[in-house]
């Protein structure tokens, strides 16, 4: 794990590096003016249909009396709106990861491999449609768990740590598709996704953890008044990119770093992690 923490450290100082704070902004006016349309044309036929949905099916009924039995009665009022924002989420995410990876991994992967691996031969085993196949893909997967374990917000410890491995998950596939895209070939990507999976995942998990903090947010502004959600959402949005930049940043410093020590033990030097 020393080279986990050694890449956390890098890519910490690098997240302070003036081009790196400027990548943000391009993916967060983005995000922010996708969601601004999509917020103000359909945030609240969302809430009607849930709404009608409720009515129908007794659940304003059923879920007074489950939160009640929990001591969560100051989330009755508001139980119409937490429900449509926490449907929305997923697709906040999702919008993030595509932005992140369409107008900052690029640049990440640029910066970090000029500055520490300027020797190292690209291969180009990945590409853009490869890296959209795997977000989609996985993020179906993402998607269904999520829903699924929607209930779990009634218990919130138990939620969040279900978000922390979600996310946790969900970066580790394909921000480290991303990483080694331009680098990698497609067999040495394979092998390191294979043989360094459990390093990766932890760096996704630690990444989770920041990234359930939106989330929290999310939450919480809807339980504080549903009039601050623009606000709460634009805050989200910003938090999302920032974390996602972080993490790509300390992605690719662990997956070069893996790579160069895996092609210098195939031509017999040494394996080293820089």
């Amino acid at each position: 794990m020393r080279a986990v923490i050694h890449a956390y450290g890098r890519a910490l100082l690098s997240q302070m590096h003036g081009r790196m704070l400027l990548l943000s902004v391009v993916p967060f006016l983005l995000s922010l003016a996708l969601w601004a349309v999509l917020l103000w044309m359909g945030l609240q036929p969302l809430m009607d249909r849930v709404q009608m949905l409720f009515q129908a099916n007794d659940g304003f009924r059923i879920s007074s009396g489950v939160l009640t039995t929990f001591g969560l009665g100051l989330f009755k009022p508001v139980i119409v709106p937490l429900i449509a924002m926490l449907l929305l989420l997923p697709l906040m995410i999702l919008t993030a990861l595509i932005f992140i990876g369409i107008g900052a991994m690029p640049a990440i992967v640029r910066h970090v491999g000029a500055r520490h691996y300027p020797l190292l031969e690209k291969k180009f085993g990945g590409s853009w449609r490869g890296s959209l196949g795997t977000t989609y893909r996985c993020f179906l997967i993402f998607i269904v768990v999520w829903f699924v374990t929607l209930p779990l917000y009634l218990l919130p410890p138990l939620a969040l740590l279900v978000q922390v491995f979600l996310w946790g998950w969900l970066t580790y596939r394909v921000v480290a598709y991303d990483a080694l895209a331009n680098y990698a070939s497609e067999n040495e990507r394979d092998q390191i996704m294979c043989n360094y999976r459990w390093p990766l995942l932890a760096i996704g998990i630690v990444s989770g953890a920041a990234g359930s903090i939106p989330g929290i947010l999310w939450l919480g502004g809807s339980v504080i008044s549903v009039v601050f959600f623009p606000f709460l959402a634009a805050a989200s949005i910003w938090l999302y990119v920032l974390i996602f930049i972080f993490t790509g940043l300390w992605f690719e410093y662990y997956c070069l770093a893996v790579l160069a020590s895996l092609r210098a033990a195939t031509n017999g030097a040494p394996p080293t992690l820089t």
